[in-house]
């Protein structure tokens, strides 16, 4: 069985090691990925993050040359959510792309809420990695 989801990305003037190394540092998330944390701390090897549904805990890949940055987020719930994300070369710059997937239970309005959110963040990530370059 497979969910639905679609891909979101964004161009961004900046190398991939640049923008892999800004958005694999999860003191940056409430910088660019707003709609998703607005505060983080540190608890053990996880992150927890102030979120719109409450504190959630986030744990990133290992750092990696491949420019992976997956994060499994655990929500109030208990419920793990996997987020695929990557750091792709576009040629001398960079394409962040984000996988989002509609988990069961999950309604149109709601997925499309989240794929707006997740948009927007990726902007920022943009934005602020074009105007420090």
């Amino acid at each position: 069985m497979t969910w639905p989801c679609r891909h979101l990305s964004v161009a961004i003037r900046r190398t991939p090691e640049d923008v892999y190394a800004f958005a694999a540092d999860a003191r940056n998330l409430p910088r660019w990925a707003a709609g998703f944390a607005r505060a983080v701390r540190r608890d053990g090897d996880a992150w927890v993050a102030e979120s719109p549904v409450g504190e959630v805990r986030v744990r990133f890949v290992a750092k990696n040359a491949l420019r992976v940055l997956d994060h499994d987020v655990t929500l109030p719930s208990g419920d793990i959510v996997h987020n695929p994300m990557r750091v792709l070369r576009n040629d001398a710059g960079s394409e962040a792309v984000f996988t989002l997937y509609r988990r069961d239970g999950v309604g149109e309005t709601e997925y499309e809420e989240d794929a707006r959110s997740v948009a927007a963040d990726l902007r920022r990530l943009k934005a602020i990695l074009e105007e420090e370059g």
